[in-house]
């Protein structure tokens, strides 16, 4: 793919101007009266969103002006390279990284079925800006949506674990895969189960990287690449989008990259359950009771709540080294989406001050998250009567917080962040396109960067 963001350029670039909004009458009144003419022709007041252009000496348009709301965010570029003519745009003023961020997170496109109409708009950065690192943020990004914009049919589990593979190799790190009924001989039980009716292994993904005397972190993705829903079907309507299931798989995987590409100074590990949920004579059924990696008893109240299933046995192995934080992601419940929507992830956390500085990194990179309580009094309707605890409860009040108390029991006491998300835009917006989309994963790498350096 072309390269959106450019250090240096032999080809003559087209000026860009950012007109504050605040600045628009101002800033009109010293135009030449033929330039005033086209601003006033093309409708342009300088809100956000808009641009327009200005003429040359020979009356043909030769400098796009865009305005902006002065905020600093992925929109105030995001939307430009589609909208404008393909070419090189060299800003007349200095833009922040976010912005460049947001013109790259726009120019995005998912090519792999259908060829792409046309090339995005390209953007000559400036030598203040600090462009390997806007890069490194957009690979991470567009890691993210590709594979969880590829088709189930395409990202199988086997296929997942040969991506993790690939990041893995790339970065000097060491990957263990674990397949099919040897993860019974581990003891990873609940993946086992919730993977073993498709015809593609379950498998878990281990990745190492960093040095030894580094801070340990570790990763967890639920990697669901189908949710058929098990033998708790789910309805044609819910299960449309569920090649987006193993969202937290990729997030994961993603936020990994951009560590290791970043070579932030820590201990990294992922752990990714990539399994399908799928129906066939040895399902794993309701009323059946797992036993989990780390010894707690699991009575299934429903098939489809089989994320959470294979985290536990992840969480678990997590928590045994007791690494300095655990942060896991999934698309794991819809009452996530009824409580903030799909455009800011939820988070639970059992530490205060590792949320409020992630919940200021998500403000700063323009990645919003949301803390949502780990109630402890909502953890009777996990109750099991044959069992250590059901894996979801009979009630459709509190989704979201009663699969956080679920994996919360198997992470001990180790500071732990756990992020709730929708991994797919629903609309287009500016930086944002419809389909894939990496959410939080920003906010938790500015706070690795500000917490252990790099």
């Amino acid at each position: 793919m072309e390269q959106t963001l450019l250090a240096t350029t032999s080809t003559p670039t087209i000026p860009l101007t950012l007109v504050r909004t605040a600045d628009f009458e101002s800033w009109s009144a010293e135009l030449p009266a033929t330039a005033r003419s086209w601003v006033t022709r093309a409708q342009f007041t300088g809100k956000g969103g808009e641009f327009a252009w200005l003429p040359g000496e020979d009356g043909e348009p030769t400098d796009l002006v865009v305005g902006w709301d002065g905020k600093d965010d992925l929109a105030t570029l995001g939307g430009l390279p589609f909208k404008i003519p393909e070419g090189i745009y060299e800003p007349t003023s200095a833009v922040s990284d976010l912005q460049l961020l947001g013109w790259s997170l726009g120019a995005y496109q998912f090519a792999r079925y259908k060829e792409s109409d046309r090339a995005p708009a390209q953007l000559l950065v400036s030598p203040a800006n600090d462009l390997e690192a806007v890069a490194n943020i957009e690979s991470a990004t567009t890691l993210v949506r590709d594979l969880i914009n590829i088709p189930a049919g395409d990202m199988l589990p086997s296929n997942l674990a040969d991506e993790a593979a690939q990041v893995a190799d790339a970065n000097g790190a060491e990957c263990h895969i674990t397949v099919g009924d040897d993860l019974l001989i581990h003891n990873y039980g609940a993946i086992h189960a919730v993977g073993r009716a498709a015809r593609d292994a379950p498998r878990l993904i281990d990745i190492t990287w960093g040095n030894a005397t580094d801070p340990l972190v570790v990763l967890v993705g639920k990697g669901v690449c189908f949710d058929s829903g098990g033998l708790d079907i789910k309805n044609a309507a819910g299960m449309r989008t569920m090649k987006k299931d193993m969202g937290g798989a990729a997030h994961a995987l993603g936020l990994a990259q951009l560590i290791m590409a970043q070579k932030l100074p820590v201990r990294l590990r992922v752990l990714i359950a990539a399994v399908e949920n799928a129906i066939a004579g040895n399902a794993y059924r309701p009323g059946d009771i797992l036993q989990t990696y780390k010894g707690i008893s699991v009575e299934i109240d429903n098939t489809d709540a089989e994320g959470r299933l294979v985290m536990c046995d992840c969480l678990a192995l997590a928590a045994e080294q007791k690494p300095q934080l655990i942060v896991d992601f999934a698309t794991l419940t819809g009452s996530a989406r009824s409580a903030v929507g799909t455009e800011i992830a939820a988070m639970f956390c059992n530490d205060d001050a590792v949320a409020a500085d992630i919940a200021e990194s998500g403000v700063r990179w323009d990645d919003p998250v949301w803390r949502l309580p780990l109630h402890e009094p909502y953890g009777y309707l996990l109750k099991s009567k044959i069992a250590d605890t059901v894996n979801s409860a009979g009630t459709p009040y509190a989704g979201a917080i009663t699969a956080a108390l679920f994996l919360q029991k198997f992470v001990d006491d180790v500071p732990w962040v756990h992020f709730d998300i929708m991994a797919f835009n629903t609309r287009d917006r500016p930086g944002r396109p419809e389909g894939a989309e990496a959410m939080a994963m920003r906010a938790v790498f500015d706070y690795l960067s500000r917490r252990f350096g790099g």
